[in-house]
């Protein structure tokens, strides 16, 4: 028995999981798997209810999970940042969560927003996600002189900073510091060699800024010439405005790109729209040796919440890289493979390209799919 969390959370969240859940359940009878779900009521109304965002006994029982499905986070009752760090960026340190897996396909019967019928897009794209600019440390200073103490902790080592600063002829400034490790840069590197080593890729695409953030992305670089030379597969290094730019142009080209942590959340939101829109795009945060947490890369779009409206499309596609990464690759294949079908026929286009098939309506649409295949 592998045992799942599922957090429906915010907005549309719950909409999409129950989707996710109904296709889990449809591919679990068909292979045989026996998966144990619990839910944990986390995000705005637990929030507002109790004032607590994330327990130490929550994160306690999650420990003893496997993995962790996640609707969405996010509610306009609340501060932006209170639930997004306080359950998301929490679970990805705690459970140290160092990659984001987000795979960027267009479908077909999917209308992509670039110029130019038949694309092939279909790209792997592994993000570092525990370090780079999105470890928190920064500050506020005020003109004159001033010391701040930082403290970074990982599982992997803890680092301190001693920041004096002698701020003269402005009143106020900013700070934030990014940090790439040797090890973290070298584990995620070594991911994602593997991924292209496994899926027959020959060339990995390693993004970065090197050019003027020379430090902390050269010792990136180390870590991608290190990890090209052990497994034989070639790479190419591309600045992230350079990557941008022929991700529009000719997005063909990329079968394989690896980025530090704030480069690639913003290339793989362009990746989203590339491949027909936010409500397309899984993700995963994985710690291969631990719990791993997968969730659709849209937000909790209060705005459509309850509507069904919500394309469930790429909460399902989480599902399935959830089984691939628990080991299920089978049973993820056929997930996939029902998506794409349903999507191909087109007779089934939610709201966000055009269509009225609600939410459920997809789901039905993909789990009788699935009992089809089953009976062939």
């Amino acid at each position: 028995m592998q045992k799942i969390a599922v957090i429906p959370g915010d907005g549309i969240g719950p909409e999409v999981v129950e989707q996710a859940m109904r296709v889990l359940d449809a591919v679990a009878e068909r292979r045989n798997l026996d998966l144990d779900f619990e839910e944990f009521p986390l995000g705005a109304g637990h929030y507002l209810k109790t004032g607590e965002v994330l327990s130490e006994e929550t994160v306690g029982r999650l420990e003893h999970k496997d993995a962790i499905l996640l609707g969405a986070m996010g509610d306009p009752r609340v501060k932006p940042g209170v639930l997004e760090k306080g359950v998301l960026l929490r679970l990805r340190f705690h459970f140290d969560q160092y990659v984001n897996l987000r795979p960027i396909k267009l479908f077909e019967g999917v209308p992509c927003p670039l110029v130019g019928d038949g694309r092939k897009i279909d790209i792997q794209f592994v993000r570092e996600n525990t370090e780079d600019f999105y470890v928190g440390l920064g500050g506020r200073v005020t003109e004159g002189r001033s010391r701040t103490e930082l403290t970074l902790i990982r599982k992997a080592y803890e680092v301190k900073f001693d920041v004096g600063i002698d701020l003269k002829r402005e009143k106020d400034l900013a700070f934030q510091i990014g940090v790439v490790s040797r090890a973290g840069a070298d584990r995620v590197v070594d991911f994602a060699f593997k991924l292209a080593k496994d899926s027959g890729i020959d060339l990995v695409t390693s993004v970065d800024k090197a050019n003027v953030l020379t430090e902390i992305y050269g010792l990136w670089r180390e870590a991608v010439e290190r990890k090209s030379r052990e497994f034989g597969i070639e790479r190419e290094f591309q600045y992230v405005d350079a990557v941008a730019l022929h991700m529009v142009r000719n997005p063909e080209r990329f079968k394989l790109i690896v980025s530090p942590n704030l480069f690639g959340d913003i290339l793989t939101d362009l990746g989203a729209a590339i491949q027909g829109g936010l409500g397309f795009a899984p993700s995963g945060n994985i710690n291969p040796s631990g719990v791993s947490m997968f969730e659709p890369v849209h937000g909790s779009a209060p705005d459509i919440a309850g509507k069904g409206l919500a394309n469930p499309v790429g909460a399902i596609l989480s599902s399935a890289l959830m089984l691939r990464t628990l080991g299920h690759a089978e049973a993820a294949s056929d997930v996939e493979r029902a998506v794409e079908d349903v999507l191909r026929e087109g007779r089934n286009r939610t709201a966000d390209i055009g269509g009225t098939t609600s939410t459920s309506k997809m789901g039905d649409a993909v789990v009788e799919r699935l009992k089809m295949k089953k009976t062939q």
